[in-house]
C-alpha cells in the first residue's frame, strides 16, 4: 500500500519516526510529507533515511511531476500524525498553504488524523468544530490519548502510541476487506456508555457503564463494512477509529441524537446504559450540608423510554431503521428470573432483537467478559435462547452475526 505520512509541527513528531518504521516493516511504501514547522522537531534527513525517499515541504519541489497533485492521487492512505490544532484547522478550512495541505485536498483514498495538542486546545470549541467537519466529510480523526503532556500538565491531547495509530490507520484503510463485509453499504448507529444526569454544577446521577460493549459493537460493525455512527455518553474506552462520534451526556441529549440519526440509519443498536430517572430540578449552586443537619430532598422524574420511542416513531413514520436492537441489563429476584424480565421488556419495547444480560457487582459493567442471550419476538413459545459467553469483542461479533442473519431473512412488516 502507498501511504503518505504527514507530520505536523508538534513535539510528538518524534513518535512518527517509529510509526514510519512500523509501516515500512509491514511492507508499505511511505512518502513522508512534513510541515515546515515540524522540521524544527525532526529534520528532513531523518525522514529521508527512514523512508528511503526524498522529502520536501514545498509545492515548488519536483514540479515536473506535479508533486502536489500526484501524492494525493496515488496515495492509498494518508496518515497525519501528529495532527496539531493548526493543521486540523487548515485541513477543515480547505487551505492549501504547503505540500501537506495540498496533498490532503487531492486525496482520493482514506484520510486519517492522529491529533496531539494541549488539553485546552483539544477541548476548544473551534478545534471540536474542525474535527466534526473533517469527520462529516469522511476523514477519520482518532481520539487523542490522555496522559502527560509537554511540561507539567496532563490530560487528553497526548499522541497515541505508534502501534495504536498503526493498527487504527490500517483498519480505516480497509475498503477491500470492508466491501466484502456482511453490512457493506449499511449505516449502523450505536449508542454506548452511561448517561449522567446533573444534580448541581459538580454532582450527577450516573451508572457503572464503561461503554466497552457499545464500543465493541461499533468496532465489529466497522469490520463488517458498515458506516458507523457512535452516540456516546460517558465512556471509559476510546472511540473506535473510523466511527463518527456524536457526544452526549444526559438521557434527553441521547434521545435527541437518536431521533436525529434514525432517518439515515439502517440498523439502530441501543447499547447505552440510559438513566431511568433524572433530578426534577438542577441546582444552580453546589448543594451544601445544612447546619441544622437536615438531609436534602431530591425529587426524581422519569426519563423518556428512548428505545420504545424509536420503535414507535418508526411505525408512525413508516420509515427509519430496518432493525432496532435493544439491550437489557437485568437482575432476577424472588418473583421472576432474568430471562422472564427480559421477555417482558422485549414485548414492552417492541424492538426486533433484545440482547439480555445479567448485571450486578462484578458482572458486566466495566468487565472485559460477559454472557448474553439474544431474544426475538419470533422465538417459539417456551424456547430458551442459547447463552453465549466471551469477551465483549467476541460478544459484539456474535451480535453482528445475528443482525446480519436477520437482514438476510425476510423481516416482519413494521
Amino acid at each position: 500500500m502507498r501511504i503518505v505520512l504527514g507530520v505536523g509541527g508538534g513535539i510528538a513528531a518524534y513518535k512518527s519516526a517509529s510509526l514510519l518504521r512500523l509501516f515500512t516493516e509491514a511492507g508499505h511504501t511511505v512518502q513522508v510529507v512534513p510541515t515546515e514547522s515540524s522540521t524544527r522537531f525532526v529534520g528532513i534527513a531523518t525522514w529521508e533515511a527512514l523512508s528511503g525517499h526524498p522529502v520536501s515541504t514545498s509545492v515548488f519541489d519536483a514540479v515536473d511531476t506535479v508533486n502536489h497533485v500526484r501524492l494525493g492521487h496515488e496515495a492509498d492512505l494518508i496518515v497525519v500524525a501528529p495532527a496539531t490544532a493548526d493543521l486540523l484547522a487548515r485541513a477543515a478550512a480547505g487551505l492549501a498553504s504547503d505540500l501537506l495541505t495540498n496533498t490532503l485536498l487531492m486525496a482520493r483514498g482514506p484520510v486519517f488524523f492522529a491529533p496531539a495538542m494541549h488539553t485546552e486546545m483539544w477541548n476548544h470549541p473551534a478545534t471540536q468544530a474542525n474535527v466534526a467537519a473533517l469527520r462529516s466529510r469522511g476523514a477519520v480523526v482518532m481520539e487523542p490519548a490522555s496522559g502527560r503532556l509537554t511540561g507539567k500538565d496532563s490530560g487528553p491531547g497526548r499522541l497515541p502510541e505508534p502501534s495504536e495509530i498503526f493498527a487504527a490507520a490500517l483498519a480505516a484503510a480497509a475498503p477491500v476487506g470492508a466491501a466484502a463485509g456482511r453490512l457493506a453499504g449499511k449505516t449502523v448507529t450505536v449508542t454506548a456508555g452511561g448517561t449522567r444526569e446533573p444534580l448541581d454544577p459538580v454532582r450527577f446521577l450516573g451508572n457503572r457503564s464503561s461503554g466497552k460493549q457499545g464500543a465493541a459493537v461499533a468496532e465489529a460493525a466497522l469490520a463488517e463494512g458498515a458506516r458507523v455512527r457512535l452516540i456516546a455518553a460517558h465512556m471509559e474506552v476510546p472511540v473506535p477509529a473510523g466511527a463518527e462520534l456524536v457526544q452526549v451526556e444526559t438521557a434527553l441529549e441521547l434521545r435527541d441524537a437518536v431521533h436525529q440519526a434514525a432517518a439515515e440509519t439502517d440498523i439502530l443498536v441501543m447499547a447505552a446504559a440510559v438513566a431511568d430517572f433524572r433530578p426534577g430540578e438542577l441546582a444552580e449552586n453546589k448543594i451544601k450540608k445544612r447546619d441544622d443537619g437536615a438531609d436534602p430532598v431530591i425529587t426524581l422524574v422519569r426519563n423518556p423510554d428512548i428505545l420504545a420511542e424509536a420503535v414507535q416513531r418508526r411505525a408512525e413514520l413508516g420509515s427509519g431503521p430496518a432493525l432496532i436492537v435493544g439491550f437489557a441489563a437485568e437482575t432476577g429476584d424472588g418473583t421472576s428470573s432474568v430471562l422472564e424480565y427480559g421477555r417482558r421488556k422485549l414485548e414492552r419495547k417492541g424492538c426486533d432483537l433484545l440482547v439480555l444480560n445479567q448485571v450486578g457487582r462484578s458482572l458486566v459493567f466495566g468487565q472485559d467478559t460477559t454472557e448474553v442471550r439474544i431474544l426475538s419476538p419470533q422465538d417459539a413459545p417456551g424456547t430458551e435462547p442459547i447463552a453465549v459467553a466471551g469477551t465483549k469483542a467476541e460478544i459484539a461479533r456474535h451480535i453482528l452475526d445475528r443482525i446480519a442473519d436477520e437482514l438476510d431473512a425476510p423481516l416482519p412488516s413494521h
